[in-house]
């Protein structure tokens, strides 16, 4: 499953929990950990589901929703608090949440939650990425290029389902194995620059390059800027 989940959780703890249950369940998930950081993630890529809690530093939980609803109406979104009182719930629905779980809760029933969200979007969620000749079917996990099939790993899949949903922009390093990995990156390794170079072999076994180096800037995947 390749859906992508935007997690808004100050407490670390409970963001670590959280993000690496879903990774368990086959999500990719990126972690906000402010206000400010978590508004920046919203309006830096399209996201399937969010995942919003209440108290954040910086700009609360709130006020965040009411500012993505202004220009972002259908991507659902998931109130995880501890407020829990009838009319604080209340009030988080009437301002743009889809659903509301309180704090403290059991991890089965936050995925039955996300995996009903999902459910009531299914027009809004695609499951077939295309750029040019490559194609990425996100039910069946098959990749092809030019109409042949491409025997990709677990993180050369990944890293091609991010180049797919950014065509066209400089994707700085960082960014990149940060999505990918899940990890800082310290600018000493060569993880990266070897995945690339493996992606590249097998997508231009049918074609022409389409993941280009940006020198000093990143990769760009599709036409070079």
């Amino acid at each position: 499953m390749a859906i992508r989940l935007l997690v808004i959780e100050d407490d670390a703890e409970i963001a670590d929990f959280i993000s690496r249950g879903l990774r368990e369940e086959g999500f990719l998930v990126e972690v906000a950990a402010d206000g400010l950081s978590g508004w920046h993630a919203l309006k830096a890529a399209s996201w399937d589901v969010i995942v919003l809690d209440w108290w954040l530093p910086g700009q609360d939980g709130m006020t965040l929703l009411q500012r993505f609803r202004q220009v972002n109406q259908t991507t659902p979104v998931l109130f995880l608090t501890a407020r829990d009182a009838v009319e604080q719930r209340v009030q988080g629905l009437n301002a743009g949440a889809d659903d509301y779980l309180c704090k403290p809760f059991h991890f089965a029933e936050f995925v039955a939650r996300v995996q009903a969200l999902l459910r009531r979007r299914p027009s809004s969620i695609g499951t077939r990425l295309e750029y040019q000749d490559v194609a990425m079917d996100l039910k069946t996990q098959r990749v092809e290029r030019a109409g042949q099939p491409l025997d990709l790993t677990a993180k050369e899949q990944a890293l091609l389902l991010f180049f797919l949903r950014h065509p066209g922009e400089v994707l700085s390093r960082t960014r990149i194995y940060e999505h990918v990995w899940q990890e800082s990156f310290d600018g000493l390794s060569n993880t990266l620059e070897v995945h690339v170079m493996e992606l590249r072999r097998k997508l231009e076994a049918y074609g022409p390059r389409l993941i280009h180096t940006v020198r000093g800037r990143g990769y760009v995947f599709g036409e070079k800027t």
